[in-house]
Order: structure tokens, then sequence, then C-alpha cells
């Protein structure tokens, strides 16, 4: 994902797209074989041309709705709406800033200002992006402990489960997942993983976690933002979406 502010600080190593003379062989990594294609976007892809990306492969999408609770990503309804009036399944995502406020507060502004989550087959559940922290090196884990990391994240799920009906997905990468919650089990049972690795496996995932649910594995590529899989048919992509 992208901070409103800055690039997130990446702690993985890019996708190497195997080229002849700039003709490209291979973009997806191995182990996206087969698997539905798609990406996800915010305010930096601007107006979106959604026929295109459809055309070049993309099934699915998540969009930038908000961060913290004093930013929303002002191309977020045309980007939702154009998702799907192009085809596209899509969701929401908030980027959390845990510092800032507490995780009802987060997900409240997020559920305000995000997705109309209907269990329709194209509304994906909500997302929570929470990652190295992209305004300070010197705090990746936002200068809290990680009971508190837990806490805050627990606290959002349940806002936005109560306001949705839906628990959220979690977007995170395992080195930030181990560094910043101790690599805490208490999610794995019941929130689907959205995982961050930009290589050629997924390897290894955050504690309690069997299989991801997505997979972002690079930040540029055929479709606008960052490129992701799903981890199923495209048939098992609409019954998730539906909840």
């Amino acid at each position: 994902m992208v901070s409103v502010r800055r690039t997130r600080i990446a702690a993985v190593t890019s996708v190497a797209a195997l080229t002849i003379g700039g003709t490209l062989l291979a973009e997806l990594p191995a182990q996206g074989a087969g698997k539905p294609r798609g990406h996800d976007v915010s305010s930096h892809q601007k107006n979106v041309n959604w026929q295109k990306a459809k055309n070049k492969g993309a099934r699915f999408v998540y969009v930038k709705a908000t961060e913290s609770t004093s930013y929303r990503n002002p191309y977020f309804s045309r980007q939702y709406n154009g998702a799907r009036s192009a085809g596209l399944i899509r969701g929401a995502y908030h980027f959390a800033l845990p510092h800032k406020s507490s995780g009802k507060a987060q997900a409240s502004y997020f559920v305000r200002n995000g997705g109309g989550w209907r269990r329709d087959g194209w509304t994906l559940p909500p997302a929570l992006d929470i990652e190295y922290n992209p305004y300070s090196t010197k705090h990746p884990c936002y200068g809290l402990r990680k009971s508190t990391l837990v806490s805050w994240i627990k606290s959002f799920s349940d806002q936005v489960t109560r306001s949705t009906g839906r628990r959220p997905v979690i977007y995170t990468n395992a080195r930030w997942w181990k560094k910043c919650t101790g690599n805490s089990r208490a999610f794995a049972a019941n929130h689907a993983l959205w995982l961050a690795r930009y290589d050629e496996s997924a390897g290894a995932l955050p504690a309690g976690w069997n299989y991801w649910t997505f997979w972002q594995y690079d930040n540029s590529g055929r479709l606008p933002g960052d490129q992701n899989l799903f981890n199923g048919s495209m048939t098992q992509l609409k019954r998730f979406a539906r909840g």
C-alpha cells in the first residue's frame, strides 16, 4: 500500500520480471499460476481506466478509503464505483495509524467513509492495512508495545464487525507482524490474511495463519497500483465476497 504522504518503507525485495530485449516473459510469481489477478489503488492512481484494467486481467481490486481519522481518499467514490461498473469485484481498505487514535475511532471513521458492504458477491470484506510506520523509520511499530498493538487491532476489528457484520481482512507482512505484535495468533482463526511480500513465493506466514487469502506480490506491473492474487478460483472469490 501507499500512505497519503510518503511511500511505504519496504522491508522486502521486488519481484524481478524476466525480459529479453524489453519483452516481458514472466510477471507472476510461480505460486500465482491460475489464480485470479487483482490490484489495489489509492489517490496516487487517480482516475483509473477500469475497463482497460479488466482487459489486462484484473478481476478484483481493493481501494483505499481512509487513513487515521483525518483523511479520505478524494478519488474513492469514483474508483470504488468505477471498478464495480466495469465488472470487478471490489472492496475498501483503511490505512492504520494506531498511534493517532483508538482502533474503535479509526474503524468508525472508515465505516462512515468507506464502501457500502453488502453480501452480494461483488463487495469484498473491509480490510485493515497495518504495517511499517511510513512516517518514521525510528518507530516502525508506532512507538507502541506489542500488546497495545494487538489490542488496537482487536478494537478496530470488533467495531468494523459491529457496524458491517463482517470481520476485516488483515493486510500485513510477516516481518512487521512478528516485530510489532510478537507474532500474535489472536486473529488467524477468523480474519483472512492479505500478505505483503515482494518475492517469487509467499514465504513464511504470520503465526496462526496456514494460508494467505490475498497476496500482494509487487508494487508495479500490468495493473494500476500494487499487484495482487487471490488464493482460489473465481467461484471461490465470489463466494468470499458474499461473506
